[in-house]
């Protein structure tokens, strides 16, 4: 990492954070409609996640009805994952209705890079101007323009040889980048927040990266800035991590031991009920 990125780092998320206790009590307080347009294999653990920590998920994506739900909802995830040539249609008439009515939305460039179709899509969703973009390494070097080394959904690059990719992409476009991998970095082109921790067992259960992206969207109509929404949800997720993979036997009961983790999170701290 060059001294030019690293000046830049201006603080670290983990919990109980004051900033991130708070978010999370505001999260369950407000309980965001989060309109999640995700891919097939993650579409019910993504669900489980968001109603677990809180917040309220619905999976809307019929092109009759997708605009009409934008307007109501508190936030909107769009994730690439398994797209389709419907998909893609559905997907940007939700963007430009986020664009226009001012939705906060996260893009999940899912293997944006890989291959030309869905490369093709995320460049015109990126027009409509996400709040948020979500993606491991591999996805935010292929945005920005270098060789990503992806091994289809996966990355072989760490977080930290792609942050500076990721300080660009958020200073070019205006939009904050959250940059997933061994430590998480959030970064507006202006300050770099880090995120350490987590599990490698994460990367073993289907869903935790796209729930992720769906976990900012829902943050995103409860805190102040982007970058703090990012900053929560990429913190709540490590802390969940490691708590349940102390209780593991395997891949499977992790997966169960993280979404208790998520729904019990916070039990230290009685005033996120309140």
């Amino acid at each position: 990492m060059t001294t030019e990125i690293e000046k830049h780092i201006t603080g670290c998320r983990t919990w109980p954070h004051p900033e991130v206790v708070e978010d999370l009590a505001r999260l369950r307080q407000i309980a965001p409609l989060t309109h999640c347009i995700t891919n097939s294999v993650v579409t019910n653990f993504t669900a489980n996640v968001l109603l677990a920590a809180g917040a309220s998920p619905a999976m809307v994506v019929t092109m009759e009805e997708v605009a009409d739900f934008v307007r109501i909802a508190h936030a909107l995830l769009i994730n690439v994952g398994t797209i389709t040539t419907t998909d893609a249609e559905v997907m940007l008439k939700a963007a430009a209705t986020a664009q226009q009515t001012n939705t906060p939305w996260v893009l999940d460039p899912v293997a944006v890079g890989a291959l030309k179709f869905r490369t093709d899509i995320v460049d015109q969703l990126i027009r409509f101007q996400p709040t948020v973009i979500r993606g491991n390494a591999s996805e935010i070097l292929a945005l920005g323009g270098f060789a990503g080394n992806a091994k289809g959904v996966d990355s072989t690059v760490s977080s930290l040889a792609a942050l500076p990719a990721a300080f660009q992409l958020a200073e070019q476009t205006g939009t904050v980048v959250a940059l997933s991998g061994e430590i998480d970095y959030v970064t507006d082109g202006k300050e770099i927040i880090t995120i350490p921790g987590g599990h490698e067992m994460m990367t073993k259960v289907t869903g935790t990266g796209c729930s992720l992206g769906a976990l900012i969207a829902a943050f995103l109509p409860v805190t102040g800035t982007a970058v703090r929404a990012a900053s929560a949800a990429s913190a709540l997720f490590a802390e969940a991590g490691e708590r349940a993979v102390r209780e593991a036997r395997g891949t499977g009961s992790f997966g169960v031991g993280f979404l208790d983790q998520l729904s019990t999170i916070g039990m230290e701290t009685r005033k996120i009920y309140i």
